[in-house]
């Protein structure tokens, strides 16, 4: 399992990843999730991965070689982001579709799942979930993000602190607290995190990270965020008790059932 988001918002994008890859408890490994397709200047295109792990490197491997080769059409010669996108979904599709018949036969899951952020000139900045079947979803800003992977520990975070018009730099530390706190409650997303932030307009990926586990900024910021819980749950206004339509004792029926 893994753990990816993105975040669309009014100043521009980011996108993060862990890097844990679990094949069972006898072996857990590393791989990068998070991807950079951009063409600076006139297109930014990051990728993040989740899933069967030989179909997303089969889909990274094509897309690498097609650009390389000029093969038609790419993700550098695509119009918009949207086609993109659906181009993604075709590559998913073949690949599964070549493999499906082996990987069913030893019960092998072979869905995958990817994130698609950035922006190609003449358009806006645009975020796609890429499902396993090839068909896709967009963020809003009224929904800002999207996840793969193991997603409901992060969630929280994001869904009480994201707006659309939350300032980039803060959505930066909100990505990388939803993964924190993923990588805190489940043993299958671990570091290094890989994330990227992309400025509107600029054609250009000029903020990237990796944290590894002891990296001291995450130590920094998860103690920082540890303190600041307790201290906002401790300083919460006390429960009133004692209502008089509360639970009542077993046996002592309750006036208002009859």
């Amino acid at each position: 399992m893994t753990y990816c988001l993105g975040i669309l918002v009014k100043e521009g994008l980011v996108l993060a990843a862990d890097s844990r890859t679990n094949a069972g408890v006898d072996y857990i490994s590393s791989y990068r999730k998070l991807f950079d397709f951009s063409k600076p200047g006139d297109r930014v295109i990051l990728l993040c991965t989740s899933g069967n792990l030989s179909i997303t490197q089969a889909v990274v491997h094509r897309l690498e070689q097609d650009i390389k080769h000029d093969r038609e059409p790419n993700l550098h010669s695509l119009h918009s982001l949207y086609d993109i996108a659906r181009h993604l979904g075709e590559q998913i599709r073949t690949l599964q579709e070549a493999d499906r018949a082996w990987l069913a036969q030893d019960k092998i899951d072979f869905k995958c799942s990817f994130l698609l952020g950035g922006q190609v000139q003449g358009e806006v900045p645009e975020l796609f979930l890429i499902y396993s079947q090839g068909n896709c979803i967009k963020a809003t800003p009224e929904t800002p993000f999207l996840q793969i992977g193991e997603t409901k520990y992060g969630k929280p975070i994001l869904d009480r602190t994201l707006g659309f018009d939350v300032p980039l730099d803060a959505v930066a530390k909100c990505a990388l607290l939803s993964i924190d706190s993923t990588m805190r409650s489940n043993l299958s997303v671990g570091p290094p995190i890989h994330m990227a932030m992309y400025q509107a307009n600029s054609f250009e990926i000029r903020h990237r990270a990796k944290f590894q586990a002891g990296d001291p900024y995450l130590i920094k910021m998860r103690k920082h965020w540890e303190v600041a819980l307790r201290e906002a749950s401790l300083s919460m206004p006390d429960i009133s008790w004692n209502h008089a339509d509360a639970l009542l004792p077993l046996g002592i029926p309750d006036p208002g059932d009859t």
